[in-house]
């Protein structure tokens, strides 16, 4: 049996609307913005903050990353 990569394996649970917590380079994947892209919109108030999961280890809700998605696909 083929694993399935990490992009589909993502795709997946946001099909079922399974809610989990996505790291940073799962949300990028999504939204195929660059590491700094994404800390820059944070930083403006353009997409969803982390949630702290450790000292040093931060993700992101899946909903809030797919209502950000939403709302570029609906804006344009």
């Amino acid at each position: 049996m083929l694993m399935a990569t990490a992009a589909e394996q993502i795709r997946a649970a946001l099909a079922t609307k399974e809610r989990h917590l996505l790291r940073r380079q799962q949300v990028q994947a999504m939204t195929g913005m660059a590491r700094s892209t994404l800390y820059k919109l944070i930083a403006e108030g353009g997409f969803p903050p982390p949630i702290k999961l450790t000292a040093r280890a931060v993700a992101w809700p899946s909903d809030a990353v797919s209502a950000w998605i939403d709302s570029r696909v609906n804006a344009s």
